[in-house]
């Protein structure tokens, strides 16, 4: 099969064995795979030799294996988690991870289901309810799908970016109080709040920016919480968070069993009573927004490009950032539906 690797920051695909099937597993020809640009820049700058990109796809179910009762040979997935989910033409994936899609949800739209979970998740551990305010900060692909589930959640939404392209991106989502100048962000975040300030702040921004953190406390109300999503540094001013009694969260990856092997290796899934949202529901539940259209990422996919130029797709991050937010690899089955 043909994958896509990293070796010393340089991309390109290659020739690598096939998955062989296993108890709790499916093997997936691959449609689509998205792309997550946060994650996979920043493993290609610090990861030293040849390594897989990519968690996040969808495609058609080819086999499955002792133990799957809810997949068929020829059913449409999304699929999320690396190891197992990579920008690669077959896929062996845990069973919990591999969600079928409704006919009316696109394999471009369901390939973005890791970033989809993520997104999902991340919103969980800032622990809203109804009603409440949320800003976030940095809108990416992944900034816009969490503004957009905020938003069909009915949470009072209010987006930031220092890129006016991806401010009127989410605006044609729905969502109208999305600034580009961090003054015009304070005076929305009071005129939404009646001054009390935001329940919480999710920054889905990257890099070294050390002073996010405390901005960030500064737009709380008394107790809010700051959810970090992205590869953010942990650096902020311990006066500020003591003043409101704040609280710093991180979001890991797409919900709980993520990198539990008896979850997504051994096929064992938690009770709903006991942990209501794992991973995989997570990701059900990325595909059911989807189907219900209270979501829409279509209008995110800035290009699609076929595997073999997964370097193109990556140098346009770089060169393109203003103009790209999703792109997504295709596969020799890209013709099916």
């Amino acid at each position: 099969m043909r994958a896509v690797v990293s070796t010393d920051g340089v991309v390109h695909t290659v020739e690598k064995e096939a998955p062989v099937l296993q108890p709790h597993f499916v093997l997936v020809d691959t449609v689509y795979s998205a792309i997550s640009p946060g994650t996979e820049m920043s493993m290609q700058k610090n990861v030293q030799g040849p390594f897989a990109l990519g968690y996040s796809a969808a495609g058609i179910v080819r086999e499955v294996g002792e133990g799957v009762s809810h997949l068929r040979p020829g059913d449409r997935v999304a699929c999320y988690g690396a190891p197992f989910v990579k920008h690669a033409s077959l896929l062996a994936v845990p069973k919990h991870l591999a969600a079928p899609l409704p006919q009316q949800v696109s394999l471009r739209e369901a390939s973005f289901a890791g970033l989809g979970a993520i997104a999902i998740h991340a919103l969980r551990q800032a622990q809203l309810q109804f009603g409440e305010r949320v800003v976030v900060v940095g809108l990416g692909i992944l900034g816009q799908i969490i503004a957009q589930v905020a938003h069909a959640a009915a949470y009072t939404v209010i987006g930031y970016d220092l890129l006016p392209e991806r401010c009127a991106m989410l605006r044609q989502a729905g969502i109208e109080a999305v600034d580009a100048d961090p003054q015009e962000l304070e005076a929305a975040i009071r005129k939404l709040t009646n001054g009390e300030g935001a329940d919480a702040v999710l920054l889905c921004a990257g890099g070294s920016a050390t002073d996010l953190i405390d901005k960030s406390l500064g737009w709380l109300r008394d107790r809010g919480k700051v959810v970090i999503v992205g590869d953010l540094k942990m650096e902020f001013d311990r006066e500020r968070m003591f003043t409101k009694e704040a609280e710093v969260l991180i979001s890991r990856a797409g919900g709980p069993g993520r990198y539990a092997r008896d979850y997504e290796v051994g096929g064992f899934d938690y009770p709903l009573g006991y942990v209501r949202w794992t991973e995989g529901r997570n990701v059900a539940e990325y595909v059911r927004l989807l189907a219900a259209g209270r979501i829409r990422v279509e209008p995110l996919i800035s290009a699609e490009l076929p595997m073999e130029k997964a370097d193109i797709a990556y140098a346009r991050y770089k060169q393109s950032p203003k103009d790209t937010i999703g792109v997504v690899l295709r596969y020799a089955d890209a013709s099916r539906p």
